[in-house]
C-alpha cells in the first residue's frame, strides 16, 4: 500500500486527469474480463477437500483459453469504445493493456496452490516485489513524459512480474489428463460465484462509464483518482483479509462455535483499524491533497471525502461474504447478489443524472447496504446474531467518530500553520486520541492488535 501510494502521488503530479479518466474506462472492461477468466474455479479449488493434479491442469487450461478469446474480443471492441468516448488513444493502448488477461491466467492456479498451503508470507513478498518494480518503471516513464503509457506499462509489468515469480518459485508441471468432468463437478459452485463476481464487477465500475460519457474524461479522472486513493487502504486491507480468511474459515466451517468466534474476531480487529483510518482521511483530505498532489487535483477532494466513508463498511461486508462462500452452496450468494444489484440499480438511476457528487454518495450508501445484507444472511450459518456483531464494532466506531469530531474542531485553530505541519499535527492528535481512548476504555481489539504485533516481532506464526 505504501509503495502504491508513493507511486500514485508522483504519477498523478506528472499526468493529466484525463489520462486517469481513460484508464478508468479501460478498468471497467478489464475487471469484467478478469472475472470471466477465473469463472469462480479458483475459489472452488480452494474450497475443495483434495484437488487433484487433473483439477489444477484443467482449470489452468480453461483460464488460458478463456483469456485469449477475451483478449481478441476486447481488442476488437476497442475501436467502437474509442468512438463512443471520442478518444482515439484507446485503440492504441488496448492491444498492450489487455495482455494482462492471458498473463493473469498463468497466475490463477499458482495462487490457489500457495493459498491452500497458507503461504501468505510468500504471496505478500511477490506482490511487494511486483508493486515496487512496476511502480519504479511507472514513475520513470511519467517523469519522462510518457503520459498514459506509464499507467498501462505499470499494470502490465506488475502482472508479468507476478507470473514470472510464481512459475520461477514453483515450476509446476503436470501430465495429468485434462478432465471436463472436473469442470462439471466444480461448475455449480463456480458458475454461481462467476455470476456474482460478474455482476459486482459491472456495477462497481459502471458509474465511471456514464461519468466519462455524460461529462468528460477529465471529470472522470477526478472521480477515479478519488476512488483510487480511497481504495489504497481499503482494497489492500480487504485483499489481505479476504485472501487469508476465506481458506481459514473454510477449514473450520463445520465447527459452528469456533467459526463464529473466528468471524467476530476478524471483524473486531478490522473495524478497529479501518474506522479511524478512513475518518481521519476524511478530516485531513483537503490538506493532504494540497500537500501531496497540488492545486491541479483539488477538485477531487469532495469526491474523496464522500467515497472514503464507504471504506467504513465495504471491508466488513467482504468478510461476511467470505462466510457465505465458505458455508453455502452458492445459490444464496446469487440470490443475494441479484437483490443487492436491484437496489444498486435504483441508486444509480437516481444519482447519475444528478452529478458526480451524487454518484459518490450512492456508492457510499450501497457499501452500507451490502454490509448489512451480507451480514444478516451470513448470520444463518453462525451461532451469533447481528446485535452481537454490532456490539463488537461499537467501541471502535464510537472512538473513531469522537476522534473525527475532535479533528474537526481543532483544525480551524491551526489554520495559520503551514499545510504540512498542520497535516502532521492532525495525524498525531488523531492517533494519540484514538489509541489513548482504546487504552483507557480497555477496547479488546487493541489487546488483540498488540498481541499480533508481538507475535510478528518475535517471528511467531500464531
Amino acid at each position: 500500500m505504501a509503495i502504491q501510494m508513493v507511486v500514485s502521488i508522483i504519477v498523478a503530479r506528472e499526468l493529466m486527469p484525463s489520462d486517469f479518466g481513460i484508464m478508468a474506462i479501460m478498468t471497467f472492461f478489464t475487471s469484467v474480463a478478469l472475472s470471466i477468466v477465473d469463472s469462480g474455479f479458483s475459489q472452488a479449488l480452494i474450497r475443495k477437500e483434495a484437488p487433484t493434479e487433473s483439477d489444477y491442469r484443467t482449470v489452468l487450461c480453461f483460464n488460458i483459453i478463456t483469456s485469449v478469446v477475451l483478449y481478441i474480443v476486447l481488442v476488437a471492441l476497442s475501436y467502437p469504445i474509442a468512438r463512443i468516448y471520442s478518444t482515439s488513444v484507446i485503440t492504441d493502448i488496448a492491444p498492450i493493456l489487455f495482455l494482462i488477461l492471458p498473463i493473469n491466467a498463468l497466475c490463477v492456479v499458482q495462487t490457489v496452490m500457495f493459498t491452500r498451503e497458507f503461504r501468505f508470507s510468500l504471496l505478500s513478498k511477490i506482490v511487494f516485489a511486483a508493486s515496487l518494480i512496476s511502480g519504479v518503471i511507472a514513475v520513470v516513464m511519467a517523469v519522462m513524459g510518457c503520459g498514459i503509457w506509464s499507467l498501462v506499462v505499470q499494470r502490465l509489468v506488475m502482472m508479468g512480474v507476478k507470473a514470472l515469480a510464481f512459475w520461477g518459485i514453483r515450476r509446476w508441471h503436470s501430465n495429468a489428463a485434462i478432465s471436463l468432468a472436473a469442470l462439471r463437478e466444480m461448475a455449480p459452485f463456480s458458475l454461481r460465484l462467476l455470476a456474482t463476481d460478474l455482476i459486482a464487477s459491472i456495477y462497481n465500475n459502471v458509474a465511471q462509464l456514464f461519468i466519462g460519457k455524460m461529462h468528460n474524461t477529465s471529470m472522470l479522472g477526478y472521480y477515479s483518482q478519488a476512488q483510487k486513493l480511497k481504495d489504497l487502504p481499503v482494497i489492500s486491507t480487504v485483499q489481505a483479509v479476504q485472501g487469508v480468511t476465506y481458506p481459514a474459515l473454510a477449514q473450520i466451517k463445520d465447527d459452528r462455535e469456533k467459526f463464529s468466534q473466528g468471524y467476530l474476531r476478524i471483524v473486531e480487529l478490522l473495524s478497529f483499524l479501518l474506522f479511524p483510518t478512513m475518518l481521519c482521511l476524511v478530516a485531513v483530505a483537503a490538506d493532504m491533497f494540497m500537500l501531496l498532489l497540488g492545486d491541479k487535483w483539488m477538485p477531487t477532494v469532495p469526491y474523496f471525502e464522500i467515497l472514503a466513508l464507504s471504506g467504513l463498511f465495504y471491508p466488513l461486508g467482504v468478510v461476511a461474504y467470505n462466510v457465505l462462500k465458505s458455508c453455502s452452496n452458492g445459490a444464496v450468494i446469487v440470490r443475494l447478489e441479484v437483490a443487492k444489484r436491484l437496489i444498486q440499480t435504483v441508486i444509480l438511476l437516481m444519482t447519475i443524472p444528478r452529478g458526480v457528487e451524487s454518484v459518490a454518495w450512492g456508492i457510499t450508501s450501497m457499501a452500507l447496504v451490502e454490509f448489512l445484507m451480507n451480514s444478516v444472511v451470513a448470520m444463518r450459518y453462525m451461532s451469533c446474531g447481528l446485535l452481537s456483531l454490532l456490539r463488537h464494532i461499537a467501541p471502535s466506531i464510537t472512538l473513531a467518530v469522537a476522534m473525527f469530531i475532535l479533528l474537526h474542531l481543532a483544525m480551524p485553530l491551526c489554520a495559520s500553520l503551514h499545510v504540512g505541519l498542520r497535516l502532521l499535527l492532525s495525524v498525531v492528535i488523531a492517533v494519540a486520541f484514538y489509541l489513548g481512548g482504546a487504552w483507557v476504555f480497555r477496547v479488546k481489539a487493541l489487546h488483540e492488535l498488540l498481541t499480533l504485533v508481538k507475535a510478528l516481532l518475535s517471528g511467531s506464526e500464531h
